[in-house]
């Protein structure tokens, strides 16, 4: 598979044939946001996916790991405008040292099984992103040679980065947005109390009436 269906109307993107190369070299659909190529690839293939971008495409620097829950549930914030597909998206960035690519690689796991396995075999720098985002999402990443805390302790029940997740500090307060501002207290007056100003205002000091202070 190559690119996915975009707007004829409008010229090429100058990435578009670097991306569409990407997709082709390890079977994915490629789109382009904010000049960012991406990669959506099969789960099952995302292993041999790195693989390829590593050995074939020399992108050789591991950037980033991470996920997005796509949730309908969502504990904290504004409610949704329209239903999204359930789902873990696992997203991991990686580039060349060389001409200054850089390729956004995806995937979608299920929430019922929330699992895919680990690119530490590819990439050893793999290894932090994969913890953190198995603690703050629960996505296990098999093959990984440990996927301890890094921040939380071992009791902890739950993961934080999960849409689901209640925020203790919105159940006490409201999230921004949902309350109406208040409108700010008046302050002083700001005439010139020397020039007879309102009974409100307040005496200069006569050091800075003077201009020097005292």
């Amino acid at each position: 598979m190559t690119t996915s269906p975009s707007d004829t109307d409008t010229a090429a993107h100058p990435l578009q044939e670097y991306a569409d190369s990407v997709a082709e070299a390890v079977g994915g659909t490629a789109e382009i946001h904010f000049d960012t190529v991406k990669v959506k690839v099969d789960p099952s293939n995302w292993v041999s996916t790195f693989q390829t971008a590593r050995d074939r495409l020399d992108l050789v620097f591991f950037s980033w790991l991470s996920a997005t829950d796509w949730s309908n549930e969502v504990a904290a914030g504004d409610p949704l405008s329209e239903e999204v597909e359930e789902r873990f998206e696992v997203l991991a960035t990686v580039g060349d040292l060389t001409e200054g690519n850089r390729v956004t690689f995806s995937t979608d796991i299920s929430k019922e099984e929330a699992e895919i396995e680990s690119l530490v075999e590819v990439y050893v720098g793999a290894n932090w992103h994969e913890r953190e985002t198995a603690e703050m999402f629960g996505i296990q990443f098999a093959g990984h040679p440990d996927l301890s805390k890094m921040y939380l302790p071992d009791e902890f029940i739950g993961n934080p980065l999960r849409k689901s997740y209640p925020l203790l500090s919105r159940e006490v307060k409201p999230w921004p947005g949902k309350v109406d501002v208040e409108a700010m207290p008046e302050g002083p007056s700001l005439e010139n109390p020397e020039a007879g100003g309102s009974s409100g205002s307040r005496p200069r000091p006569s050091s800075l009436r003077s201009g020097r202070l005292r």
